[in-house]
């Protein structure tokens, strides 16, 4: 009887535990962890931007965790960057730099936001071929949250040590890219450096990326001119700092030559 009684009351136990997981809402999730099967949220700061000289489009992004390069970033020459992120839809992506190839970044953001359930847990930067940007920060990203937008780039962020962290982004990238010195990427740096100098992302440092798409300039002839990423460091903003020098070494060439689509 005594068994009985352990095996009914455990199988008890067990049924109130799957009621309680299928009634948990999308904002009372666990924190993931190294055992948890669940993907982790991309909480980040990041910068989308357009350099109407050349035609370069650009992404620039910081992170807590793992190899943020590889879910944050995309982007098409001629067409537009893109910087999907919180929990991130990477499906924003592809499908947006489709759509940018008819329509706005202030369209296609809501017209990816507007179609996707999960759009309150979402976060989006989109910058077009023509410079005009567009940001949305859903209303349950983690706090602080939120963006900026400015002429020919926007600036997100989530789970951020303060909103310091994306104006001071905003302002120093305008201040980059207004000096007559530099390209597209070393301002996209300069924003990313200063919002980790504001605190950037509140639980820590782990991984960043800096990508600029132009027309041709890749290796091969692709339009991926820089490519670089920092997937698991200590000091990863640092760190991409010290990548982009050894690119502008490696591929002086690159460098010096003007966008393809510029000639």
């Amino acid at each position: 009887m005594k068994l009985l009684a352990a095996v009914v009351l455990l199988s008890l136990l067990t049924i109130a535990a799957a009621l309680l997981v299928l009634r948990q809402r999308p904002d009372e999730t666990p924190a993931t962890s190294a055992n948890s099967d669940a993907m982790p949220e991309v909480n980040t700061f990041s910068i989308v931007a357009y350099d109407p000289k050349t035609g370069d489009l650009g992404i620039a992004v910081a992170s807590k965790v793992l190899g943020v390069g590889c879910i944050v970033p995309w982007g098409k020459a001629g067409v537009g960057a893109i910087a999907t992120q919180s929990q991130a839809n990477t499906a924003y992506g592809p499908v947006g730099l489709e759509l940018l190839k008819e329509k706005s970044a202030e369209e296609v953001v809501e017209e990816l936001t507007g179609g996707d359930e999960g759009r309150a847990f979402r976060q989006l930067g989109i910058v077009d071929a023509n410079g005009k940007a567009a940001s949305y920060t859903g209303d349950k990203c983690n706090a602080w949250a939120g963006h900026v937008v400015g002429e020919n780039f926007a600036v997100q962020g989530n789970l951020l040590a303060g909103e310091e962290v994306v104006q001071e982004m905003a302002a120093k990238y305008r201040a980059a890219s207004q000096s007559g010195t530099g390209e597209l990427a070393d301002w996209l740096l300069a924003a990313l450096t200063a919002g980790d100098n504001a605190g950037g992302d509140k639980r820590g440092k782990q991984s960043a990326a800096l990508m600029v798409y132009r027309a041709g300039a890749g290796y091969g002839g692709n339009d991926r001119y820089i490519d670089l990423r920092v997937d698991d460091h200590a000091a990863p903003v640092t760190e991409l700092a010290r990548l982009l020098e050894v690119h502008k070494t490696f591929f002086a060439s690159a460098h010096r030559k003007p966008n393809a689509e510029q000639e």
